[in-house]
């Protein structure tokens, strides 16, 4: 009786920690160099890991625009140049942008590398 009830609990903590690894839904977003279009514009997705951003330019069309910054690896912010977007750390800020060329930085100072972590939007 003891060896089944053993074999009951280990299966069922089995269960539960299968479940809890394996319980969130799956994002099957393809990574392409496009911004994504939302209901409100355009989405720009940027993730910043240590001292670079996974991309050197971003391009999205004039009008509504949505910045989305993941912190992959270490602790970033970013502002854009004459635009009143800030982000820290992770999150999203949406501005009406005008054709033209806006430089990305960071924020917040997260290393040697710090300095030349730099993009471009480019709003056409």
């Amino acid at each position: 009786m003891k060896k089944w009830t053993l074999l009951l609990v280990s299966s069922l903590f089995l269960v539960l920690l299968l479940a809890a690894c394996g319980g969130g839904e799956e994002d099957n977003k393809t990574d392409t160099n496009e911004s994504a279009s939302s209901e409100n514009g355009e989405v720009v997705d940027i993730k910043a890991s240590n001292w670079e951003f996974d991309k050197e330019e971003y391009t999205v069309p004039a009008g509504e625009v949505t910045v989305q910054l993941t912190s992959e690896d270490g602790y970033h912010g970013i502002s854009i140049d004459n635009t009143d977007i800030a982000i820290e750390n992770e999150g999203t800020a949406t501005a009406n942008l005008e054709a033209g060329e806006y430089t990305i930085r960071c924020s917040i100072p997260c290393g040697t590398g710090h300095d030349e972590m730099v993009a471009t939007l480019v709003v056409q």
